[in-house]
């Protein structure tokens, strides 16, 4: 009869979980698809750097003046295009996308003197577009003045190479799936935020949402057991919760395709077992949410109330995962068992294709499962207060 019950009240909920399609599809379209089309962006800007620094352009004023400056630009495959007469309102408006060199009236002069002119390089560091660019432009410029150096070192007979007291020879340990995690790394905060709203509306519509519409009560006189009843309604918020997030992981498959970044589509690697991967992780958080939220939930008289109670565990999961995002010293061990934190680190590592083993897992899952038995067990005396009265 438990069992019974049990699969009753689950499917019965489930079933008015699904039902419900506007709810359904404004989960989807703000969690599910707002993950692809976040990465399609990105590639869509990165793409946009690619192709400047491809096309090897430089904005100059007062180029004319300079002629041994052109020659090196135009030798180095430069394309020379002048400032705009407003250059400087365009830079500060972002409207002008590259840096702006100004050389000085007496560059030739000084500089046939063996002396070095001062270029200035003008750019505005809140436009993102010509801040991107100074470090390639610098580096031309550099280029120039190596030669010179060269040419007259060599002129009074002296080897270039004395002034090359050490070499470096640098070396990227990283493999390409490390590498593309860089910019991938929003990726597992995108389907757990997913999973948690898509868990919450569940949660709602099952405790305070039959609460408010007077169905809670009919069904507490039932001579169900009240841990049938529990655990029914906790399975379906769980169920609709792990299809949001399979969902979610399914919809960046797709969205590979539409990556307009060469270079990120070459290193971007997100296939069926990285997606199997990030629901079984996901899958103890979800449990863990479900029961937290239906017993916030079941204390609260009307859904906005409901809403209002949970807003804080909404907060508090979307807050974790920053510490992983924004922490220079990497992975510490004690990340493991922060809910949520435990989640995104490991599905960081499963981008870049790094190992994982049971202790890494077990204690994120020991601690879901500490929470939802807590939580369960709250709603259940919940439940029976309610009948009592």
């Amino acid at each position: 009869m438990i069992w019974r019950t049990l699969w009753t009240v689950f499917a019965k909920e489930l079933r008015d979980a699904l039902r419900d399609r506007r709810t359904l599809m404004v989960v989807f379209f703000t969690s599910v698809a707002i993950g692809p089309l976040t990465l399609v962006m990105l590639s869509t800007l990165i793409d946009k750097f690619e192709k400047r620094a491809e096309a090897r352009e430089i904005v100059v004023v007062g180029l004319d003046r300079a002629p041994t400056l052109r020659n090196f630009l135009e030798r180095q495959t430069y394309a020379i295009r002048p400032a705009p007469p407003d250059w400087e309102a365009q830079l500060r408006e972002s409207t002008l996308g590259d840096p702006v060199v100004i050389v000085p009236a007496d560059f030739e002069d000084v500089l046939a003197h063996g002396e070095a002119p001062v270029v200035q390089l003008v750019y505005s560091s809140a436009n993102a577009r010509a801040q991107s660019g100074v470090g390639r432009i610098e580096h031309v410029l550099q280029g120039l003045s190596q030669e010179h150096a060269t040419l007259r070192l060599v002129a009074r007979g002296v080897s270039p190479s004395l002034l090359n007291v050490l070499q470096v020879d640098e070396h990227d340990v990283a493999d390409n799936a490390a590498r593309a995690a860089q910019l991938t790394g929003m990726l597992p905060y995108f389907v757990l935020m997913a999973m948690l709203y898509g868990a919450l509306n569940a949660a709602l519509d099952t405790t305070a949402g039959e609460r408010e519409r007077g169905s809670l009560e009919p069904l507490l006189a039932t001579p169900a057991a009240r841990g049938a009843l529990v655990v029914g309604k906790w399975g379906a918020v769980l169920a609709v919760a792990l299809l949001i997030a399979v969902l979610s992981c399914l919809s960046f498959l797709p969205a590979q395709k539409l990556l307009r970044s060469e270079s990120l589509a070459a290193l971007f690697r997100f296939g069926a077992g990285e997606a199997a991967a990030f629901v079984a992780l996901l899958a103890p958080l979800a449990a863990a949410l479900s029961a937290t939220m239906m017993a916030i939930a079941i204390r609260c008289k009307t859904f906005k109330e409901a809403q209002a109670g949970n807003s804080v565990v909404v907060l508090s999961v979307s807050l974790l995962p920053m510490i992983g995002l924004f922490g220079q010293e990497g992975e510490a061990a004690w990340h493991r068992w922060v809910p949520g934190l435990s989640q995104t680190t490991l599905m960081t590592r499963v981008l870049k294709g790094s190992p994982i083993g049971l202790p890494d897992v077990l204690p994120g899952v020991l601690v879901c499962v500490a929470i939802a038995a807590a939580a369960l067990l709250a709603v259940d005396r919940q439940l029976v207060r309610r009948a009592a009265q």
